[in-house]
């Protein structure tokens, strides 16, 4: 083991999501995409990646770590010397090369790789992550040659979720029921956005959420016509609007859900374009069912809304692939999304977050969702809160 810190009082695995054969087994099925795509090593940089693989999970991903990840031979995990503790924590990886802030990242990388014998072997990164700098990629170029691209191969296995992983989700979609139910209840005249959304965060942590990878997109009156507009103070009145979506986290596996609420009246526009998105979502998931496309559930979709009339108020995926998430998203959107020519057939085990949602822009949106988990014959939903337009009194 590459020499850290000591690691005294510090348990190896401690805080781990896992146990350690759950990781052994996620490592032995990467070796095999890694093989069958002719690549000898893999550097891992995505945090999704790595938690998947390791359990490794902090929110200091902003620095620079990667999981070099060989088909023969032990992984090795790079990270900053302030992170090495939460390593332990969190992984069972036995092998780790601690850098310092006097570093330069790329070059202590490449020099673990020249000194493991890698450095004219077939090596691959993960180049469509979130956080994989230009400038980090081309210096990687530049030392080590070719650097070919191994996108998709970790993610490929995060598609279909385990009966453990499906746990844990079902966990954090208990997280957003407390939360939203909270922030329903605070949707009155004269509530802030920062009411609502206080009321939210508060139940979903105190029902046990961890950091979401995304905060709460709430807004009230005119602001809910802006599509993911977000709580800036403003006060909800007599007539207005209230819209409510939110996610949760266990062990970093997300859950999220949206639900819509208005005061007094509604409007008639309003009210047909509500029903369009109940039917929508309705229509979608009767088209989850193992062996069809993703895109079917889209096309059901899309077809209500067109029905509907309100095709020009719905311009985007019906859903998309929900579970590990950091910051800044709350879904696995980049591994699948229900949406048109996305081919790959369902599986049992794969979770959707579904919402549907319409808008007049700057004037309103109602839209409601489910996070679904595919079953054998179909789907499950696992959230509780009744679907309908939340419909408060004045």
């Amino acid at each position: 083991m590459t020499s850290g810190p000591s690691a005294a009082g510090v348990v190896q695995g401690g805080e781990s999501a896992f146990p350690k054969s759950e990781y052994d087994g996620r490592i032995a099925q990467a070796r095999q995409r890694l093989d069958a795509a002719g690549i000898d090593v893999m550097i891992i940089t995505g945090p999704e990646n790595i938690f998947y693989l390791t359990g490794q999970q902090t929110p200091g991903y902003y620095t620079f770590q990667a999981l070099v990840l060989p088909v023969d031979g032990d992984p090795v995990f790079v990270i900053r010397q302030l992170e090495y503790f939460n390593f332990i924590s969190n992984t069972f990886i036995s092998d780790a090369a601690v850098y310092t802030d006097g570093d330069e990242p790329v070059t202590f990388l490449t020099g673990l790789i020249e000194a493991k014998g890698y450095a004219n072997r077939r090596i691959a990164i993960d180049k469509r992550g979130w956080f994989l700098p230009i400038a980090v990629y081309e210096a990687l170029q530049a030392k080590l040659g070719t650097v070919h691209d191994g996108a998709r191969i970790i993610e490929g296995l995060r598609a279909v979720k385990s009966p453990a992983e499906v746990a844990k989700i079902e966990l954090a979609a208990g997280y957003v029921d407390a939360g939203l139910n909270a922030g329903l209840a605070a949707v009155k005249v004269g509530a802030s956005e920062n009411d609502i959304v206080a009321a939210m965060m508060q139940a979903a942590i105190a029902a046990g959420s961890e950091y979401m990878g995304m905060e709460p997109l709430t807004s009230v009156g005119r602001r809910t016509g802006v599509p993911h507009g977000t709580w800036r103070r403003n006060v909800i009145a007599d007539g207005e609007p209230a819209f409510l979506e939110m996610a949760a986290c266990h062990d970093r596996y997300h859950a999220a859900l949206m639900r819509s609420a208005w005061i007094g009246a509604v409007p008639t526009v309003a009210e047909e374009m509500e029903k369009a998105c109940q039917d929508a979502l309705a229509a979608s998931l009767d088209a989850i069912r193992p062996g069809e496309p993703c895109s079917a559930a889209h096309l059901a979709c899309q077809a209500v809304i067109d029905k509907a009339g309100f095709t020009e108020n719905f311009r985007k995926r019906t859903g998309y692939s929900i579970g590990i998430s950091f910051a800044p998203d709350w879904g696995e959107g980049g591994i699948l999304s229900l949406y048109t020519g996305v081919d790959t057939p369902l599986e049992p085990g794969m979770v959707f977050h579904i919402p549907p949602a319409l808008r007049i822009y700057g004037q309103f949106t109602v839209g409601v969702s489910e996070t679904i988990v595919v079953t054998e014959t179909g789907w499950r939903a696992l959230g509780t809160i009744p679907r309908p337009l939340a419909r408060i009194a004045a």
